[in-house]
């Protein structure tokens, strides 16, 4: 059984999160706060957890980098701050995916199963080729082939790719590209993402100007889709 932590202060939404998940079939913990959630996740060992930003003692972002000291469950945030640069602050500290106040409930169950497969996926693979429809990456030799002939990348090229294969699916964030291949004192550079993204969308993508593998997520980051 999938065990679910929701982490929320309004006792309306985490009573239709535990109805909607406990009637398919999750066991549900709840916490109310920013320690709480801490110390359910320690003791309850949830394999995915829904968090909202706005808690009463701390910020969810500081939930978000507590968690992430020591654990690689799967987070959610479910949170009514729309604003990009929550979004992206909360995907810098760890998160998995961001989901707005309102929402739909199938889309939230989707989210989580969507982020339970990337989970499962990135612990039990230990294959180093990253198969696409339209490419092969892989990672030990640092070669791409696509339509069985070898693909020659600029090393900065690689290593924007390297680190979206590397993600399982998960939104990577323009800061986390920027410090990562570039330097910590390029995280605002972000035109430098958008140039070697298309270079590879042309080398890799069969119609780069609708690509299905190295996708954009206005405002926020990329994601590697196989």
């Amino acid at each position: 059984m999938t065990t679910v932590l929701i982490v929320d202060d309004e006792p309306q939404i985490v009573r239709a999160l535990r109805i909607n998940l406990t009637a398919r079939g999750y066991r549900v913990l709840t916490a109310h706060d920013g320690a709480g959630a801490l110390r359910e996740a320690a003791a309850g060992t949830p394999d995915i957890v829904v968090l909202d930003l706005g808690l009463p003692d701390i910020d969810g972002t500081e939930v978000i980098a507590g968690l992430r000291g020591w654990s690689t469950v799967p987070i959610v945030v479910l949170s009514a701050r729309s604003d990009s640069e929550d979004k992206v602050r909360a995907l810098d500290a760890g998160a998995d995916d961001y989901i707005t106040k309102p929402f739909g409930m199938d889309e939230l169950l989707a989210r989580l199963r969507a982020a339970l497969r990337r989970a499962a996926t990135a612990q039990d693979t230990t294959d180093p080729l990253v198969r696409t429809a339209s490419f092969t990456v892989d990672l030990a030799v640092k070669k791409v082939h696509r339509d069985g002939t070898e693909v020659h990348l600029t090393p900065t090229e690689w290593g924007m790719l390297e680190i979206l294969a590397r993600s399982g699916g998960r939104l990577v964030t323009q800061k986390q590209l920027l410090q990562q291949v570039w330097g910590p004192e390029y995280t605002s550079e972000t035109h430098y993402l958008r140039v070697y993204l298309a270079q590879l969308r042309r080398k890799l993508e069969p119609h780069p100007s609708r690509p299905r593998h190295l996708l954009t997520e206005p405002g926020m980051g990329y994601r590697f889709q196989a």
